[in-house]
């Protein structure tokens, strides 16, 4: 029995109609899957709040290439109110690079960045996130190429910044950390940690004095193997009234003599230049398990 052109064309219809190929039914199981979790049309603050749990490298690199919306959000600003960049700049270990992404991550903020957490910037980095204003919240740049001068030229009134870390930063000295104390009013904790040393550095009280005479609303102090002595401390405790937390420890020029330690350990939080030192080897109850532990311990 042969088939007409009718019947043929007839039965390509019931075909087409009543069987679904397997580009059908995937294209209707990604339907179905955008109706029940419609990402790409959430409001884009939302998306944000998801987006920054991202390491900011992978927000940048993966996330764009999903959907057209979310690459949006990610070049707008409400994924960059908190930029934390200093894994990142650890493994580049490049100035040069470091402010670029730092420039280019600042303009996609709009300028409204809380929170900037960078290693080893360099001036035209600087120069952005001091153009923050009063957004800005927290400046962690630990280890970074920014001198006095550079301070006195860029920065500008941050009347919000509570939080400074310029731990490890070699060529600012007393005068950019008053320039901060100065220009940066609400200062609450600040980190002034140094490259750990073994012997005492030549007495110097001259941060340690700018910090007390222009960061009095301080309540957290972080000054480890500093150069300061005795006076140092002394000036803090005396002008930095609502004082909880100091930690100077390394700073082997303290001696803490009079009655400087009483009121030291009057803190809520304290640690003196030979905390970590005093208990180095713990007794214990036999000779092989002490050395057991510091075999452990070195590795």
């Amino acid at each position: 029995m042969g088939f007409s052109a009718d019947m043929i064309s007839k039965k390509r219809v019931v075909l087409s109609s009543n069987e679904k190929t397997p580009v059908m039914v995937a294209a209707a199981e990604e339907e179905e899957w955008r109706q029940r979790r419609p990402w790409e049309g959430l409001n884009p603050e939302i998306l944000a709040l998801i987006f920054v749990r991202i390491p900011a490298e992978e927000m940048v690199s993966c996330v764009p290439l999903v959907c057209r919306p979310w690459m949006e959000v990610v070049a707008g600003p409400y994924c960059w109110q908190e930029i934390d960049v200093q894994a990142w700049c650890r493994r580049r270990n490049d100035s040069h690079a470091v402010d670029l992404v730092v420039k280019k991550l600042i303009r996609r903020s709009k300028l409204s960045v809380q929170r900037l957490s960078v290693y080893r910037m360099g001036e035209s980095g600087f120069f952005f996130a001091a153009n923050c204003g009063k957004c800005l919240k927290v400046l962690e740049i630990p280890m970074s190429e920014i001198t006095d001068q550079m301070i006195s030229k860029h920065i500008k009134p941050l009347p919000n910044l509570g939080i400074l870390d310029i731990s490890n930063c070699l060529k600012i000295t007393s005068k950019g950390i008053a320039t901060f104390g100065t220009q940066c009013k609400s200062l609450i904790h600040l980190k002034r940690n140094m490259l750990p040393i073994e012997d005492s550095k030549p007495m110097d009280d001259s941060e340690a004095k700018a910090i007390a005479d222009t960061m009095p609303k301080l309540q957290r102090i972080e000054l480890c193997f500093g150069g300061f002595g005795d006076f140092g401390v002394s000036e803090i405790l005396n002008k930095c009234k609502l004082l909880t937390h100091l930690d100077i420890q390394g700073s082997w020029n303290v001696e803490l003599e009079g009655e400087l330690e009483g009121v030291c350990e009057k803190l809520e939080f304290f640690q003196s230049p030979w905390s970590n030192y005093s208990d180095e080897f713990p007794e214990s109850e036999s000779e092989g398990d002490d050395s057991e532990e510091m075999e452990s311990e070195s590795e």
